[in-house]
C-alpha cells in the first residue's frame, strides 16, 4: 500500500471516529427526567376534546404499567398518583386533566411515556401515538410542601394552645 493511500485512510478513519463518536456520546446521554420537588406535585395539561378517550386509555396503561412494574419505585409512585378530569372544558374548547401526586417520590421520573416505553415497550408506538394525538398542551405545574394536612386527626393540643 502507498505512503499517500496509508495517509487518506488513516485521515478517513480519523474522521469517522470523530464524527461517531459526539454520536454515541448523544446515544448514551440520559434522558431528561420529568422530577417533583416537595411532597405534593399538581401538574394540569390540556387534552383534545374529542381525544379524551385515547387519553383516559393511556392512562390506564400508565396505572398498569406502574402497578406491574419490577421496579419498587414505580409501583410506589402509582400510590400516590391520580389523574382527575374536570368537568368544565377549557376557554378554547379542551378538556383539562389534573394529576395530583401525593407523596411525591423523590428523585422518580413521572415522565409519562417514559415509563410507559421502559415498562411496555412492544407497545411504545401505539401509546405515543394516541398520547401525542391528544396531547394538546401543559398548563401549569405546582410542587410543594404540605403545611396543613386537613384530612389527618387531630394531634393533642398543648394545654396553653386549648386555654386560649
Amino acid at each position: 500500500m502507498s505512503a499517500t493511500l496509508q495517509r487518506v485512510l488513516l485521515v478517513a478513519l480519523m474522521a469517522a471516529v470523530g464524527l461517531w463518536a459526539p454520536l454515541r456520546a448523544q446515544d448514551t446521554a440520559p434522558a431528561h427526567k420529568l422530577t417533583f420537588q416537595g411532597d405534593t406535585a399538581i401538574w394540569t395539561v390540556a387534552i383534545r376534546p374529542d381525544k379524551t378517550a385515547d387519553f383516559e386509555q393511556v392512562m390506564a396503561r400508565l396505572h398498569e404499567a406502574l402497578l406491574k412494574s419490577a421496579q419498587p419505585t414505580r409501583q410506589q409512585q402509582a400510590q400516590g398518583w391520580r389523574v382527575i378530569r374536570l368537568a368544565t372544558p377549557l376557554p378554547d374548547g379542551n378538556i383539562a386533566y389534573v394529576h395530583v401526586v401525593r407523596p411525591v417520590i423523590p428523585d422518580a421520573d413521572y415522565t409519562v411515556m417514559q415509563i410507559l416505553y421502559d415498562e411496555l415497550p412492544d407497545q411504545r408506538q401505539a401509546l405515543y401515538e394516541l398520547y401525542r394525538g391528544a396531547f394538546a398542551k401543559n398548563l401549569s405545574l405546582a410542587t410543594g410542601v404540605t403545611v396543613a394536612d386537613m384530612s389527618a386527626a387531630l394531634a393533642k393540643v398543648p394545654s396553653e394552645v386549648a386555654a386560649r
